[in-house]
């Protein structure tokens, strides 16, 4: 029998009593776990093997297969099912890390930020927008996408007023360095918008939510995250197109 800490981030029906789970972990990557009796009154799992709930769970290995012995809570995240927004982008959180996590690799710095994340968007301390954009941004860098976001690429310029960000690599060119060339990978940002990406894929985990932007500024950063992790990850993800529909 193992125990493990995890998040719940996907549950799948199999017959009439019992579902697979997909649990992510620090040590072990995503781990695929079948719950037996899991929609029983008194089934043991409870509310500790549910969507989204941070638990710690005893799991039996039978061959190549994960069977849930027990679960206890350690945080239900309840308070983001208090909204539809909140539970859609908390869903969407869910799938990214399933598509970008594989088994048997370590994400302790990725799992602080989805439970960050979660905190924030359960108690509604920080804008949904911003909770978005940090996520997108820092999980790709923590995935190997970190941007280029030190100098324009051309003059090394550090800050400049206005630049433009291309997508498709994560740099950036000053607008006297940059040239027209027809291409529509580059996004036109200010200043701002750099030093919050800048932020958000640079600063330690104890800051990495600490900062607060403009409403202009935000729009700009929520367009450049989204676009620059869908573009890297070459796939859309069904959860973000409904969040869109209900925001």
């Amino acid at each position: 029998m193992t125990t493990v800490e995890g998040i719940v981030l996907k549950e799948r029906s199999v017959g009439e009593q019992d579902k697979f789970i997909d649990i992510m972990t620090r040590e072990n990557g995503v781990l695929e776990v079948s719950v037996k009796g899991a929609k029983k009154i008194n089934g043991k799992s409870g509310s500790s093997a549910q969507l989204l709930a941070y638990s710690r769970f005893c799991v039996d290995r039978r061959g190549n297969y994960l069977y849930l012995n027990s679960a206890e809570p350690i945080h239900i995240f309840y308070g983001l099912r208090d909204s539809l927004s909140k539970i859609s982008l908390a869903s969407y959180f869910a799938e990214v890390i399933r598509f970008c996590i594989k088994p048997e690799t370590q994400n302790g710095d990725i799992m602080r930020l989805l439970l960050n994340c979660l905190y924030f968007l359960e108690k509604g301390e920080r804008d949904e927008r911003q909770l978005k954009s940090v996520f997108e941004l820092r999980l790709m860098s923590e995935i190997g996408y970190m941007p280029d976001v030190v100098a324009c690429r051309n003059c090394g310029v550090f800050e400049p007023g206005e630049l433009y960000f291309c997508i498709s690599d994560g740099g950036f060119y000053c607008s006297d360095c940059f040239e027209d060339d027809g291409e529509t990978d580059y996004m036109k940002i200010k200043l701002p918008v750099l030093s919050a990406v800048r932020h958000i894929v640079l600063s330690d985990f104890d800051r990495l939510f600490g900062f607060r932007v403009s409403e202009t500024t935000q729009e700009k950063l929520s367009a450049l995250s989204e676009s620059y992790m869908l573009t890297h990850l070459e796939r859309g993800f069904g959860t973000l197109d409904f969040y869109k529909t209900i925001v």
